[in-house]
Formats: C-alpha cells, structure tokens, sequence
C-alpha cells in the first residue's frame, strides 16, 4: 500500500512537472504571482484590518492600496538610477573617441614592439591593432539592427505581457484570500488529509521564512554597501547599493555582477581624479567596501537564511544552485531553493506520514 502510494505520488509530481516544462510561460507567472502575493499578504491584511471613520476598509482597496505602495517602491528605484543615466550619456557623448582609441592601442602597440625585436613574430608592425580593427569593423556591420529592433521589440512585448498577467494574477490571489487552497484541499482524499495539510503548512512556513529572509538579506545588503561607499566618497552610492541588493539575489554570481557594476560607476564619474594611482586607489576602497558586504553575508546572512529557513545543509544548497543553473541558467539559480523546498518537504513529509499511517494499520490488523 505504501509502495502504490508513493508511485501515485511521484506520478503525480513527474506530470506537474512535464507540465510546468511544456507551459513553462504560464507556470513563471503563476510562480512568481504567487512570490509576490506572499510578499503583499501581510501589508494586505494589515490595511483591510484597519477603520477609517468606524468603517472597516474592504479587502478591494487594501489590495489596491498595497499594489500602489509596491508600485510606488518600483518607481522610487528607477528613479535613482535616472542621474546616474544621464551623467553616463552626458560623459560618452563628450568623450574623444580618436584620443580614447589612441590611448587603448598603445598597450597593443608596445605589445607588438615587444615581439618583433625579440623575433617572436615575422609579421609587420600593427598587425594586432590593424586585426583589432578589422575585427571590431567586421563585428558591427555583420549586426542586423532590423533584426536586433525586432527582438527588442518582441521583448518588450513579452516583458508587459507577463507584467499585466501576474498583476492579474497577484491581484485576484491576494483579493480571493485562501481560495486557492481552499480548492486544492477539497482535493484531498480523506485518509490522506492530515498528512498533506501538514505537509502543506510546513512548506508555506519554510517559504514563507525564506522570503522575509531574502528581504531582510537584501535590506543588509543595500544599508551596508550604501553606507560604505558613502563613507569611501563613491557618487551615487544609493544606486550601486540598489543594484548590488537586487544582483545579491543570484547565487555566486550576482555579488560579482554587484561589485563589477560599483567599480564600472566609480571609475565613470571621477572625472576629478587624474592620476591611474588615484583611480587604483578608488577601486581599492570599493572593492573593500564590497568585500566587507561579502564577509558579513556569507558569514551571517546567508547561514541564517537558508540553513536556518528552508532547513537544508549548505552542501545541498552548492548542489541544488548548480543544477538550476544547468537547467535554467539565472532564473534557475534563483529559484532553485525554493522548488527545492517544496519538492524535499513534500517528499519526507508525505513518505513520513503515509509510513506512519502504514505502520499503524498493521498494528491495528493485528490486534
């Protein structure tokens, strides 16, 4: 009875799964709506809590009220990144690009000055550079800016459409409270009820602890680099902080992807620093600024939220990142935790409990 149990429900994960591949557009929206109305749940049922003149708010206008908040915090972040955009346009529209050339080629040059006096080459001089040339010529007009419009128009297409369908499905989540799993409960079998809501409460616990520690991660994350490169002297150390918080995000390689992007804004708008020294002094205080960050999460952070919320040994964390990332690349590295933790909490918690109830039957059997 156990073995039939667990092929039903292995059975019943491998056709979930088959399914979520084949519609997979339709699953990251179900995915991510459900994402963010945990994340609103609690602001939601705070404000349809509250009275305004004796009258209780209605769970219409807490949903909204908390989708204009969210909205709100969307429009406060790209809105940091406004002047940094501006002052990049502003210093790529004044640069020399002939003296920028210039300057770039004499590494290459003393490189090839270098070969040729030592009979490292029998080729003539500018040869690198000239090839350089050539090859960057090459690249651009191989371009197809017909098709690149098209694919960026596409993307933008796809990019609010899947905005309007979580929004839609976020809302009517967050507005529709507990409908949902009210429906799949009604699902359940009765002899198999207790172990399955059981089950279902601890992986909305563990997910819902992973969440609140991301945004916790995220918070440490940005007050830490925003503070540091204040303190260092870094211009729009705000927005760096921003980026690097949300980067934090992937796995491994999203604190690299921060640190690259602080470095690459710090070098960009010193324009008052003159000497290479004073530039390789800039990046120093950045990337101690970043290594800092780095120290405190992975010593602190990332021990608290992903040992201690989704139970799960770092080892295994190592591993089940990597997968994602094979299957998926980012998107995969980024929610393979969580899919880990449902897919792991479902497993030993139904296997548990339908061993526990096989155990018990025999025992009953036999009395």
């Amino acid at each position: 009875m156990l073995k039939k149990t667990l092929l039903i429900v292995i059975l019943i994960v491998v056709a979930f799964i088959s399914l979520a591949w084949v519609f997979s557009d339709i699953f990251i929206y179900i995915a991510v709506s459900i994402v963010l109305s945990s994340i609103l749940r609690p602001l939601t049922q705070y404000i349809a809590k509250m009275q305004i003149f004796k009258v209780k708010v209605p769970r219409l206008v807490a949903v909204l009220v908390s989708f204009l908040i969210l909205l709100s915090l969307i429009s406060s972040f790209i809105i940091l990144f406004i002047p940094l955009i501006s002052e990049q346009i502003e210093v790529l529209s004044a640069l020399d690009y002939e003296d920028l050339y210039s300057r770039s080629t004499v590494p290459l040059k003393n490189l090839e000055l270098f070969m040729i006096e030592n009979n490292l080459t029998s080729a003539p001089e500018g040869f690198i550079v000239n090839n350089l040339r050539e090859n960057i010529i090459s690249f651009i007009s191989g371009i197809s800016f017909s098709n690149l419009l098209n694919e960026i128009i596409a993307f933008t297409g796809q990019f609010f459409v899947g905005i309007l369908a979580v929004s839609f499905i976020s809302f009517f989540f967050l507005y529709e409270m507990g409908l949902l799993r009210n429906k799949l409960i009604d699902l359940i079998p009765n002899r198999y009820f207790e172990v399955t809501i059981a089950a279902y409460n601890k992986i909305e616990r563990l997910l819902s602890n992973y969440l609140i520690g991301l945004l916790f991660q995220m918070f440490s994350v940005f007050s830490i680099a925003a503070l540091g490169l204040s303190i260092v002297g870094v211009k729009y150390a705000l927005t760096i902080a921003l980026f690097a918080a949300v980067a934090n995000l992937i796995p491994y390689l999203g604190p690299l992807l921060g640190a690259s992007f602080g470095i690459l804004v710090g070098m960009s708008t010193g324009l008052d620093i003159d000497s290479s020294r004073e530039y390789l002094f800039l990046i120093v205080k950045i990337i101690s600024v970043f290594g800092v960050m780095q120290l405190v999460d992975n010593i602190l952070l990332q021990p608290l939220i992903f040992s201690k919320s989704v139970k799960a040994h770092p080892l295994e964390i190592f591993i089940i990142i990597f997968a994602g990332a094979s299957l998926a690349g980012i998107t995969g590295m980024i929610a393979a935790i969580p899919v880990y933790t449902v897919l792991r909490v479902s497993f030993s918690e139904l296997y548990e409990g339908y061993r526990s109830y096989a155990i018990f039957k025999i025992q009953k059997n036999k009395v």
